[in-house]
């Protein structure tokens, strides 16, 4: 499992700070010092970046805040899907609350699409701050410069193309960040085109989140990324998409 989460994003989750959006040069516009937070599955006192945040509704149902602004007492968890589907079935997350707690039977499926969807917007966000460059030729040309912090990568889309970029990439930049998480369908939905295999990041603030959120999608996807790899070792993928 955790070949399969290095695969999905290799390199650090946490980024350096510093950002093209701050209206100060090279400061980041998170915070100094991260909160830190107490993982209830695993016992690890953890950055909440890193971890998600679920609250107790109204009606005792268990709500999962992945933006951390719900009201209520946060009850923080790693993303883990093994880490999630433990905390529900030991009642965990009743007994952190010291409450009974309703979990829908969905939840941990929901919880997948709802970090899928939080990176679609966070990417979509980082282009309209103009921190996004799409297309394989336009971002080969900033991976030889080592001027993106980040490369995204469709998951579905061609394992030698994207190996080429990749380690282009990660030669003249060696932290770079590189996430292959997404389709290309969802890239290309997240940046308002058609599908798209290739896109880069720049510096900034709305960059270092899309960062931040692909990783927790990355560590609570890990089976659907191992099974994605073996899917494309075993029968190679070409990409049909539009680049």
């Amino acid at each position: 499992m955790m070949a399969a989460r290095q695969s999905a994003m290799t390199s650090p989750a946490r980024p350096t700070s510093g950002g093209a959006e701050s209206a100060r040069p090279g400061r980041s516009n998170r915070p100094a010092h991260e909160p830190i937070r107490r993982c209830l599955a695993s016992g690890e006192r953890l950055p909440q970046d890193q971890l998600l945040r679920f609250v107790v509704g109204p009606e005792n149902e268990l709500v999962p805040d992945l933006a951390a602004r719900l009201p209520g007492r946060g009850l923080w968890i790693r993303p883990e899907r093994s880490l999630l589907e433990k905390a529900l079935a030991r009642g965990l997350f009743a007994r952190a609350a010291r409450a009974p707690v309703k979990a829908a039977p969905d939840l941990v499926e929901r919880v997948g699409k709802g970090l899928r969807r939080r990176c679609q917007d966070r990417l979509g966000i980082a282009r309209r701050a103009g921190l996004v460059l799409a297309g394989h030729d336009k971002v080969r040309s900033l991976l030889e410069k080592g001027a993106a912090v980040a490369l995204l990568q469709a998951a579905d889309g061609s394992p030698a193309q994207r190996a080429r970029l990749r380690n282009l990439g990660l030669g003249n930049k060696p932290d770079l960040k590189v996430i292959e998480i997404l389709s290309a369908a969802e890239l290309g939905d997240a940046l308002g085109r058609a599908p798209c295999v290739h896109v880069a990041l720049l510096p900034g603030g709305s960059a270092e989140r899309v960062i931040l959120d692909c990783a927790r999608l990355a560590a609570h996807d890990v089976q659907h990324d191992a099974e994605s790899r073996l899917r494309d070792e075993r029968f190679g993928a070409s990409s049909k998409t539009i680049d």
